[in-house]
């Protein structure tokens, strides 16, 4: 296998030197996943190694080599880009360092699987994405969310025509992380560090959920707003954005809560002419983990949410005696569900989805079709948010600028690299 990995002189398997960037929730779970990959996915032969890890915190970091079983740790990310076994690099730091990390990473050599979003906003990502370009590394984006095994089936329903011509859509993140007023002010209600706050955060997910599913988003129409204008001072790195503060001095939110827009797609096979909504809260009360997208076609309907993760809802044809909407259990037929349990109403989680996340990364790693995220997927999701943001401000329509290399996995791998 190129790429520097080497076989362990085992069961044959290539071994791959896994860096991470950051040791929170995201961190574990990217380490997680590299775990999973041998027994979930063993015709891959890649058996992941934990090498190095790097985060400001020194507990962090400890915990790290400790207790996820990295070799060496430290405080400077410089560390594990420079160290020689390092092959794959996660980087899951918060928004304010991505694209600082990812362009050095770019320039190291080293592949790279990063979470969203990769920039506070479209330059920051479209500088990412030059310099993967530049250095040819491959990239993944942590759009875990497209692999769900019911979107996988809903997007072949668009793609094989079963849906008809796609009429409209509509997408929603709705999640309650900020809902309470008294939630601290952490990192991710201030420009400087988050850039924009549910638009970035969460309508994100939106974007690329449709544009991965449906197709691409060629002009919208939008509106942002805050709704709780200030919040309780949480120091930097002291809590979570979950955090609650009784009679804390209070400073400004300095970026949205809620984020939406009109949308047109633009041409496609099955998008001719078709329009949609997406919407994105992090203030609602009520939903957790809302994200959701139904589509409706002339010949049927489909819609899914992330909080009933393990089914969707299908509609065929437009009259008969049975008319109206089944409710359809993950199966073995739809995307890797088979991986993870036996049979349906087994059901798969969150974390099985960054497992998927990080098979398509190492299959385009070694030589095998783009399927996952990609940061140029990435840099035309961006286009979209900046749409959005321009609209906001003026009221008006505003296009969706294109990127060559986005390909939402429609397209194979353009070089075969296997050894």
């Amino acid at each position: 296998m190129d790429n520097g990995h080497h076989s362990d002189g085992s069961d044959g398997a290539a071994t791959l030197g896994v860096g991470l960037i950051s040791v929170g929730w995201m961190g574990k779970l990217h380490t997680r996943a590299y775990q999973a990959i041998p027994v979930v996915y063993p015709e891959l032969g890649v058996r992941p190694r934990l090498v190095r890890a790097a985060d400001t915190a020194p507990d962090r970091a400890a915990y790290a080599r400790e207790v996820l079983g990295y070799a060496r740790a430290s405080a400077d990310y410089r560390d594990v880009l420079a160290d020689p076994e390092v092959d794959v690099v996660s980087i899951c730091g918060p928004n304010h360092v991505h694209r600082e990390i990812a362009v050095a990473a770019a320039k190291a050599g080293k592949p790279f699987w990063i979470e969203k979003p990769v920039g506070r906003d479209v330059t920051e990502t479209a500088d990412v994405a030059a310099a993967a370009r530049e250095a040819g590394v491959e990239t993944s984006v942590g759009y875990n969310y497209r692999g769900a095994p019911a979107v996988e089936r809903i997007r072949e329903l668009i793609a094989d025509g079963t849906l008809g011509r796609i009429t409209n859509i509509r997408s929603v993140f709705y999640c309650g992380y900020a809902a309470e007023p008294k939630g601290a002010l952490s990192w991710r209600f201030r420009r400087e560090f988050a850039g924009s706050g549910a638009l970035g955060d969460l309508l994100s997910h939106v974007v690329d959920l449709v544009q991965y599913v449906v197709g691409p988003i060629g002009e919208v129409s939008s509106l942002l707003s805050t709704v709780h204008t200030e919040r309780p001072i949480l120091p930097m790195g002291s809590g979570t954005h979950f955090a609650v503060i009784e009679d804390g001095e209070m400073a400004p939110v300095e970026n949205d809560d809620h984020a939406a827009a009109l949308v047109r797609f633009a041409p496609g096979p099955y998008t001719t002419g078709a329009v949609g909504t997406i919407e994105a809260s992090r203030v609602i009360v009520g939903p957790q983990c809302g994200l959701a997208i139904e589509v409706y076609g002339t010949e049927g309907s489909a819609s899914w949410n992330f909080e009933q993760l393990n089914e969707f809802r299908l509609c065929l044809g437009r009259g008969g005696p049975n008319v109206g909407y089944t409710t359809v259990l993950a199966n073995a037929s739809m995307g890797d569900y088979s991986r993870f349990q036996p049979g349906p109403a087994n059901s798969m989680g969150f974390d099985d989805l960054k497992v998927i996340e990080a098979k398509k990364f190492l299959t385009a790693l070694t030589g095998g079709a783009r399927l996952g995220a990609t940061i140029h997927d990435a840099h035309q999701d961006a286009q979209v948010l900046a749409a959005v943001a321009a609209s906001s401000e003026d009221g008006l329509w505003h296009p969706v600028s294109t990127v060559p290399d986005a390909t939402y996995g429609r397209q194979p791998h353009a070089e075969a690299t296997h050894a």
